[in-house]
Parts: structure tokens; sequence; C-alpha cells
């Protein structure tokens, strides 16, 4: 054993640190489509706070580069680690340390999923409503890329959702930002800037995150229009009724229907309609009382019809659960049908319908193809890109994601940056901006340890 994989055991316990070969392909990537795997030196599994201080202190003194990992389940390759470098999984940093029914939060460790906390809060009849889509994800993940999903539109995104953290430093000093407060204006608001900032400014190692009543009754409306402007042009509207959805998603008619033929999807619209259609919204709703939520569906329905559906179908149970699971899956079905990429672009919400159009036609210019779906009630688009030649999807990637810029989004509403996108992402933000994002990483990572990489070209010091 190596004199630094001595050191890296000793934080913690032999057991629990792998090099070589006993460190598996899965470590060497997250789901990115686009970058290819790294192996790293080390592999740490700490159990404590205190362990990844001590990871931390020896990878500083020694200039080896850190990479965090949850569950892997991101999409930027913010989980890809350096050659040469350490990853700190938190596999085994996996409770849920607390239910504190009376400030509705939760204090968690990183390394539990989505469907353990889910677990968790349900049996107090509340939930953690932040929902990315894949429940296998971490929760110090979803904090690293400020994770969304179909909720965000109702709930909001995790920045809205976190109310403090305990966080390692790059010099292994331990701090704690926020609390179990709601609101707090004392200085600078760290955990709001650690959220989001993929690994490179600190390791996350205990969450606090707010929770929310667990309603009892839902029911989903599938409407499918045939003008593509008009779902558009009905989002606000919606979002504006006062019906408050939970979800509010835009499905163009080619993701449909590969979720239709992949998930075996029986939604009643007959095949008529199915036919003209060019794209489609599908809106939940909730409520505590079955009635309300029931006058709810009635309003929505009627509302949707005047805005332009062919009509709307409501879909209630097994048929709406597995029409959400199968939006969720959009990013497999892409990956199946041999995507080249999958970007999360987000423009504001009345910008969608030309940013989609001029997506599908940059893409089209080149050969290939960009279809896909979207939380039409954020403007946060998710494309899959058909473009095979990396030279070309490079430039088209460039063109998309610039125009987003255009109409006042940005290449990344909730996948984060990671490896994949920092080139573009130097090449279009604006350089002031760049340096001052610079200047507030060196200042918490002096040593340039932290994911280097990762939201732009830092190689370490």
């Amino acid at each position: 054993m190596s004199e630094i994989a001595a050191q890296l055991a000793g934080a913690v316990g032999a057991g629990n640190l792998l090099t070589g070969d006993a460190i598996s392909d899965d470590y060497a990537h997250d789901e990115a489509l686009s970058t290819p795997g790294q192996k790293p030196a080390y592999v740490a599994k700490p159990a404590t706070t205190e362990e990844v201080s001590a990871l931390l202190k020896i990878a500083a003194a020694e200039g080896i580069p850190v990479t965090a990992r949850g569950s892997g389940s991101g999409l930027s390759a913010a989980a890809r680690p350096v050659e040469g470098g350490l990853v700190v999984s938190f596999e085994r940093m996996n409770s849920v340390l607390e239910i504190d029914t009376g400030n509705h939060v939760a204090v968690v460790q990183p390394g539990v999923t989505l469907a353990e906390l889910d677990a968790k809060t349900a049996e107090h009849g509340l939930t953690y409503p932040v929902y990315p889509g894949e429940l296998s994800a971490s929760v110090g993940g979803t904090v690293g890329t400020n994770a969304g999903g179909m909720r965000a539109i109702r709930y909001g995104i995790t920045r809205g959702n976190v109310s403090g953290l305990q966080a390692v430093l790059a010099t292994g000093e331990i701090i704690r930002t926020g609390g179990r407060m709601s609101k707090i204006s004392s200085g600078y608001d760290l955990t709001q800037l650690i959220i989001g900032s993929e690994g490179t400014l600190a390791l996350v190692t205990e969450v606090i995150v707010k929770l929310q009543p667990r309603l009892p009754h839902g029911a989903t409306v599938l409407a499918p229009f045939d003008d593509f402007e008009q779902v558009m042009a009905a989002v606000p509207k919606i979002a504006a009724s006062g019906l408050a959805p939970q979800i509010l998603e835009y499905i163009d008619n080619m993701t449909m229907a590969a979720m239709v033929y992949n998930d075996k999807l029986e939604l009643g619209v007959p095949a008529e309609i199915r036919d003209r259609t060019q794209a489609y919204l599908a809106v939940a709703l909730e409520n505590r009382v079955a009635d309300r939520l029931g006058e709810d569906v009635e309003a929505l329905g009627e509302l949707l019809v005047e805005l332009g559906a062919a009509d709307a179908y409501v879909l209630e149970g097994g048929a709406a659960r597995k029409l959400i699971e199968a939006r969720e899956k959009a990013f497999w079905n892409a990956k199946a049908a041999g995507a080249d990429d999958v970007i999360d672009v987000v423009v504001p919400r009345t910008a969608m319908p030309q940013f989609l159009a001029k997506a599908r036609e940059l893409a089209m210019a080149t050969g290939g193809g960009a279809i896909g779906c979207g939380h039409a009630g954020d403007g946060n688009v998710h494309l899959a890109i058909f473009c095979k030649d990396p030279d070309t999807r490079s430039q088209l990637l460039t063109d998309i994601f610039g125009y987003a810029y255009e109409l006042g989004g940005a290449i990344s509403g909730e996948h984060g940056l990671g490896r994949t996108k920092t080139k573009y992402y130097a090449k279009l933000e604006d350089p002031a901006k760049l340096d001052l994002l610079r200047r507030v990483k060196d200042s918490f990572d002096p040593a340039g340890i932290l994911n280097p990489g990762v939201l732009f070209a830092q190689t370490g010091k």
C-alpha cells in the first residue's frame, strides 16, 4: 500500500478504501451520455463527517483532486472522477437522522435516497416534495445539482426546500449553515451558495430538508393538442387559474409514442385524435378532500378544452401513476433509442414555443434531431439530441444553448453543468460573472482540489 493510500485507509478504515482493480467501473462515471468514464486512484467510503474532514485534509496536503459521489444518477458528469483522484462515496452515510414533525423538517445524511426518505416521511403523513424523477438519486446529489423535477411548479426546486447544511470545506474545516428555521437574514447565505455547486465548494455531510403535508387525493388530466402553439399558450393560463397544479408537463408526440410503446400505456386517447396530435399536456392535481379534487379536475378539463385541447382525459390510480412513471423514464427511452446527448435548457416559459421550434430547426439542419418533453410550468426543456458526429454536435449544442441565452434562459435548469457543459458555459456566459464565480471557488477551495474541471476548467494548483 502506498503512503497516500495508507493515510486514506487510516481515515476511514482499510475495509472502506478501494484502490486499483478493487475499484469497479461504476465509480468511473455517472449517467452522462457524452463523457467517457475515468477510474479514480482511490475510493473512500466515510461513515462520519469527521472522516470526511480527515480525507479532505489529506487530499489538500497531497494535492489530490476530490470528487463526491452519491448514487451516480447525474446526467452531466459531475460525479465522474479525475485521473489519479479520490472519490468520496457517501454510500455508508445513508441514514435519516430525524423526522422533526414540530418544525416540519427532516435531518438526513447525503447518501439517503429519495425513495428511502419518502418511505420515512410517509410514516408521519409528510413528504419531501422535490421529485426529480429518479428516486434512486441521493439527497446529497440533488443538493449538489439543485435538482428540480416535475413538482417544481408547485413546490419549487431544491434551493427552496433545504433550510440548512453541514459541510466540510477543502481545508477539512466543518461548518453548519442555516438551520431548522423557515427564514434567516444574517450574513451571506452559504446554504444557497453550496446548493447547486456540484461538489466544487464543499462536501455536504448533512442536510435539513423541509417537509410538506402528504395530500391523500390526486388525479392526472391528459390533454392532446393539434396545434403546438396552442399547447404552449395554454401553460401560463393554467398556471394562473388558481388550480395550483402539482405537475404541468409538456410531452411532444414522438416522445409520447415512445412512452406508450415502451411502457405499454393505456391512456384512452382514440386513434383519430392521437394521429393528429402534435403535443400533450399532462396536468396533475392533488387535494386534501376528494370532492374538492373532483371539482378542480372538472374545472381543469373545461379550461383545457377552451384553450384548444382536442379533449381532456382524466387518469386516475394506476393509469395516472404509469404515465408519470413513463415520463420519469424518458431519459432511459432516449438512451435506448440511441440519443447522443440529453440536455435540460431552461427559458422563460413564454419563450418555450420559439425555443423548441428553433432547437428542432437547428437539429434538422445538421441531419439530426431534437425531441423531448419538459416542465412546461417553469420553462425547463428536456431534449434528446440525435447527432452522431462529435464536432457537428458540439456546434449544434453551442447554437441551441446560445439561443436559450438570447431568450433570457440558461444552459441547465436542473441537471447542472458538470463536465459536459463547461465549454459552452465558458463561451456563452458573461466573463465578469465567470471571474466572480472563480474568485468564490478560490476562496472556498484555495488548493483547487474539489471537483476540478466541473463548472469551469480548473485543474488544481
